[in-house]
């Protein structure tokens, strides 16, 4: 039998709220504020990881209303190759951290810290070029 090394799927979900998106502070490295997200469990639907995720990070019951785009760049996580479908998603009320997060605030996505993990900056670059022109990626990843 023969080894496979695949990239593992993940979700982050851009979770919009009245007064801007949430980000959390990663209380693991690679340590830095991020987009709500995480690993999808075996027998789990994308969708299904995206709500779950939301709510152990955020404590945020969310709706999801779009898909956003994937995003497969093999250095994008220093752990591992990671393939991450970012949703966009609603909430009310206020980002309580919980899981693997060691603060949840709400941001400016034009405006967010500078410590961002992973390629969360690109994420919320594309999500706020999207929201403006229909537009996801600059960058031609598809």
């Amino acid at each position: 039998m023969t080894d496979y090394k695949n990239p593992v799927p993940t979700v982050d979900i851009i979770i919009e709220t009245g007064h801007g998106v949430v980000l959390i502070k990663r209380r693991n490295p690679p340590y830095g504020w991020a987009i709500p997200g995480g690993f999808v469990d075996y027998g789990e639907s994308l969708e299904d990881a995206a709500v779950r995720e939301a709510r152990e990070e955020t404590s945020l019951n969310v709706r999801l209303a779009e898909q956003m785009h994937t995003y497969s760049d093999p250095s994008r996580d220093p752990r591992q190759h990671t393939i991450t479908t970012v949703y966009i998603a609603v909430a009310d009320g206020s980002p309580t951290a919980g899981d693997d997060a060691a603060a949840a605030e709400i941001f400016d996505p034009e405006n967010p810290p500078e410590n961002m993990a992973f390629d969360h900056d690109v994420i919320l670059s594309d999500y706020i070029r999207y929201k403006k022109t229909g537009v996801v990626s600059g960058k031609g990843e598809t």
